[in-house]
This record gives C-alpha cells, structure tokens and sequence, in this order.
C-alpha cells in the first residue's frame, strides 16, 4: 500500500536541495537516507534521498541525481510516495494512517450518526475529517482529541464530542453583554 510521506516545496540554496511538507509522524524512518520514494507526478520519480538535514525548522532533503537549483525547482510540488505493508500500525497507538481512518462511520457520543469519512485533509495546524453525511453534505471536523475522542478500528468508528455549531447550525452565543443583562433582568 502507498503513503503520502512528503510534498516537495521550494528550492534551497544552490545544490540541490529542496524544502518538504512532512506528512508522516515518522519522518526519520520515511524519510531517511537511502529511502527510495515513488512520486506523483509518476514522471518525477522515483526519488532516492541522498541527504537530509534540518534548518530553521524545516525539513531539506537532498536527492540523487539532483545537484543544482533547477533540477530542484522541477521537483516542487512532487508527492512523496512510501510503500507501506499494509498491515503495519504506528508505534504510537494514538496514531493512525489515513487508510485506517477512511471509510469510518463517524458518531457522536449519544450514538447519533453523523456520516462517513471521505477524505482527511492534512493542514499546517490540524488535520480535518471531511465527513459525508446521510443528505449527501459535507461537513468538516478537526481530528483533535477534544472533538474526536474515540477512534475504534474494530467498530469501524470514529466517536466525536462535537461543540455547538460543528455538525448542526445551533451555535451557542455567550458574551460578557449577555451575562450582564442576565443578572440585571434577574435583580430587577
């Protein structure tokens, strides 16, 4: 089974090396020396990983076969594919991989059913279910531990404590104002 690990971003410096939106939680074992990566465009790859370093917080990678500025520039936007075994899990239980999490029926903690997982959608801040809904709408829930507080592989289910105005339009509205007006109407 293939892996998004990786998206190609902007050229650094002069030999070759090149920026990398990391999308995998285990880089060092994905993205590692001598790695070799299957691409999307097809026509790019594969990639063999020649070097990789750290700077300023990102990721640079070096590839064989690439060493000037604009064999690196032709690669930006290039998807890192990983060949993963299929029955491989994280080492972390609290992780999962988007082919684990596709397709789970996702429920609210009443046993209400929201819909399905269509798509997980990888952004700098968060990762986001793009979850179907029974009508054929499409509503988007953040996967972070407040709101999705059960991912049962088994059930094949995701258990979501949605806030106010996630899945539905009844927003809950609370200000200083409405308080203050509250405790008037109440002493008057």
């Amino acid at each position: 089974m293939q892996l998004v690990v990786g998206r190609i971003g902007r050229a650094h410096g002069i030999k070759g090396e090149v920026t990398v939106e990391v999308r995998t939680d285990e880089p060092e074992l994905r993205l590692g020396p001598g790695a070799v990566l299957a691409t999307d465009p097809a026509a790019t790859g594969p990639l063999t990983i020649e070097s990789g370093r750290v700077h300023s917080g990102r990721l640079l990678l070096r590839f064989v076969g690439v060493s000037d500025r604009t064999g690196a520039e032709a690669l930006r936007n290039t998807l890192l594919i990983a060949e993963v075994d299929p029955e491989e899990l994280p080492e972390d239980p609290d992780e999962f991989y988007d082919h684990q999490l596709m397709d789970l029926d996702v429920v609210t903690v009443d046993g209400i059913e929201v819909g399905r997982i269509t798509e997980i959608s990888h952004l700098p801040s968060q990762d986001l279910f793009i979850v179907e809904r029974p009508d054929g709408s499409e509503v988007m829930i953040p996967f972070v531990e407040e709101i999705v507080t059960e991912i049962d592989l088994e059930e094949q289910k995701a258990v979501i404590t949605p806030p106010p105005g996630l899945i539905d339009d009844r927003a809950e509205i609370a200000s200083s104002r409405d308080a203050t007006e509250d405790t008037e109407d109440a002493s008057a």
